[in-house]
């Protein structure tokens, strides 16, 4: 299929049985070519400047005009005869300095030359495209952020995880890849189905779709209060009495044209006619046949998904039951608190929970609330600060732009909630708290 990337458009017919990380160069027709390693000339001494402060970036610098560049790609010249041309043709480029130089050289072969490298999808590489190109479907979620989730919920191979997530299916690629395909995670999902995109894009094997189950937050109240109840599992569609219901029908209607009496004369007499309304008649039973074959078969196909659907629903619900998970995960869009205090039911005790918000006066009202019930242990609400740096040969400095915020994260530990104990101890601490004399006026009144 066609492939639009970057304003170049090429088909993926011919990087089929090459390895990862292979630079392909985009041929005319769009077809992909191994890019040939051609050893740079150094033996040339390169004409620099010693500083910038001269030049003036009037646009005047440069000779060869948008239509001189477009000819030359007309005629077929590569992209990198093209970059070369250019700095023949600039006025500026010899007052340069070395550096400047090469990020010349670097800006417009990205402009003009043609390649591109494979690489094998992973967290890091899917995290910073969505980032960088569609934030809002990941909740803006930065991939360091992303990194910090995957530590603080103590991701592991043979873990039974939930994750609660509507950031296109990244966080749930993201545990999947960290477990390896060993252990069990719970996808909760809102509305009718869950959304994987990003998830599909990280290309794993079948097994790892194995151990992974899903179940809507609609029915987490019914399953918490004890009401959860599928419907009756639909047995596997019996066609056959369908089948042998029409052949008698059939069978009938033959045994009734058998015993209408009938001449020999008025048979030789109608005998086309007769031949013609039974060829249009056993065209008919058969087209029927087909449309019914097919309605059944669509209806077999129904059954047989709903019964499929239900059968995890009911699985992925005793898994939910057993209320042993070893760690909860939650990055969506929706309010955190009832959700946390929700599917914290269903974590064992001393196990790590995380919560992603994009803002942080949602993660303060969760984190007062779990204050007040108790159950938790080792509450934090941290902010991750990122700067990117430029690490290059005599040039290596932060850069000038950095991220404004990624998302914040209340992370914690489950355990045991004695509620008789908690309560029985908060009224002795009230106590205790109050002043002596008020006591006694209390006792005073009371007596």
């Amino acid at each position: 299929r066609k492939i639009i990337f970057e304003k170049q458009w090429f088909y993926l017919d011919n990087a089929i049985g090459h390895i990862y990380g292979t630079t392909f160069e985009v041929t005319s027709g769009g077809s992909l070519q191994p890019k040939q390693e051609v050893e740079e000339a150094t033996t040339e001494t390169k004409e620099a400047g010693t500083d910038n402060r001269n030049i003036v970036d009037d646009g005047k610098s440069q000779k060869l005009t948008h239509d001189d560049i477009k000819a030359l790609k007309d005629k077929g010249i590569k992209g990198q005869e093209i970059v070369q041309q250019l700095i023949e043709n600039s006025t500026t480029f010899r007052d340069k300095t070395e550096f400047a130089q090469d990020k010349y050289i670097k800006k417009k072969k990205k402009k003009y030359e043609a390649v591109i490298t494979i690489v094998k999808p992973s967290t890091r590489i899917l995290s910073t495209m969505y980032y960088a190109r569609e934030p809002g479907k990941i909740n803006h979620l930065r991939y360091d952020t992303l990194a910090q989730m995957l530590t603080l919920g103590n991701i592991r191979a043979g873990n039974k995880m939930i994750v609660m997530e509507t950031c296109a299916g990244l966080v749930l690629g993201a545990v999947m890849e960290r477990m390896g395909g060993y252990g069990t995670i719970i996808q909760m999902y809102p509305g009718g189905g869950p959304v994987r995109a990003a998830t599909s894009c990280f290309g794993f094997p079948k097994h790892f779709l194995d151990n992974l189950h899903e179940f809507p937050l609609s029915k987490v109240e019914s399953l918490l209060s004890g009401t959860f109840s599928t419907e009756v599992l639909p047995s596997e569609p019996e066609g056959n009495t369908l089948v042998e219901e029409e052949s008698n029908g059939l069978s009938n209607e033959k045994q009734v044209t058998e015993e209408e009496p009938a001449t020999e004369a008025s048979m030789e007499v109608n005998q086309t006619e007769e031949q013609e309304t039974m060829d249009t008649s056993t065209e008919d039973v058969e087209f029927k046949e087909n449309k019914e074959k097919e309605m059944k078969e669509n209806v077999r196909e129904k059954q047989r998904k709903q019964w499929e659907r239900r059968k995890k629903l009911i699985e992925t619900a005793a898994l939910l039951r057993e209320k042993n998970s070893d760690g909860l995960i939650v990055a969506s869009k929706f309010h955190p608190t009832p959700l946390l205090l929700s599917l914290l039911e269903f974590v064992a005790p001393s196990r790590p929970f995380v919560v992603y918000c994009q803002y942080k006066e949602p993660l303060l009202e969760c984190y007062t609330r779990l204050r007040e019930r108790g159950g938790v242990v080792n509450l934090k609400l941290s902010e991750t600060w990122l700067r990117n740096y430029q690490v290059l040969p005599d040039r290596s400095h932060p850069k000038l732009t950095m991220s404004g915020g990624g998302g914040y994260l209340l992370s914690g530990i489950t355990v045991v909630l004695d509620k008789s104990r908690s309560d029985s101890s908060h009224s002795e601490a009230l106590k205790m708290e109050e002043p002596s004399s008020k006591r006694c006026k209390v006792q005073d009144l009371h007596c």
